[in-house]
């Protein structure tokens, strides 16, 4: 099975709620991972939250392009809860 991001909620600073499709319910601080080119723009805390699930890609992407592979945001992400 592709790991896929179904929904994304931004909490509060650089935090995301993220649902995945193997029911796992995680959130992540990507504080520490907005580094490189594409990423640094992030750092301004209005674009950050601007975040949505793209359905072509199936993960979170930003208006200028940027987005994080749903296995990496998989594997950082603390559990919050499984869904039923």
């Amino acid at each position: 099975m592709f790991l896929h991001v179904t929904n994304v909620t931004h909490l509060e600073d650089y935090k995301l709620r993220l649902a995945f499709n193997d029911g796992t319910v995680k959130e992540v601080d990507l504080k520490d991972e907005l580094y490189g080119e594409v990423f640094e723009p992030l750092k301004d805390i209005e674009l950050f939250k601007q975040v949505t699930v793209n359905p072509d890609s199936n993960t979170i992407e930003w208006p200028n392009g940027a987005d994080f592979a749903p296995e990496f945001l998989h594997q950082i992400g603390k559990q919050v809860r499984r869904r039923a």
